[in-house]
């Protein structure tokens, strides 16, 4: 699992010669409520065994969460599943709040 800062992220979304990941947002619905990055796949954490063959597995898994716990567990448990390329988002969507979309709310 490699991990990957808000930042890195941004700029990996921005560019438009490398293929997107799968942003998958591990998050419960509440939280989800809240805020979430564009584009991100909703699987809440404890329902991701059950439902790890709806993620794309032949593309770059970036794992989200609130501050980056939940998403790293989640990120080791799919590379035992045979994921390929995951990354876990430091930080989670606090860091990228704080670091890449000021406007995000907060929680």
């Amino acid at each position: 699992m490699k991990q990957v800062r808000a930042q890195q992220l941004a700029e990996w979304l921005a560019d438009e010669a490398r293929p997107k990941p799968v942003l998958l947002d591990v998050r419960e619905p509440w939280e989800l409520e809240l805020c979430q990055l564009e584009g991100s796949q909703h699987i809440p954490m404890h329902l991701v065994p059950t439902r790890c063959d709806e993620i794309d597995s032949t593309q770059d898994v970036v794992v989200i969460c609130h501050h980056g716990g939940r998403s790293m567990q989640v990120a080791m448990f799919l590379e035992r599943k045979g994921f390929g390329a995951v990354y876990n988002l430091m930080g989670g969507v606090e860091a990228w709040a704080g670091e890449v979309d000021p406007t995000m709310r907060r929680y």
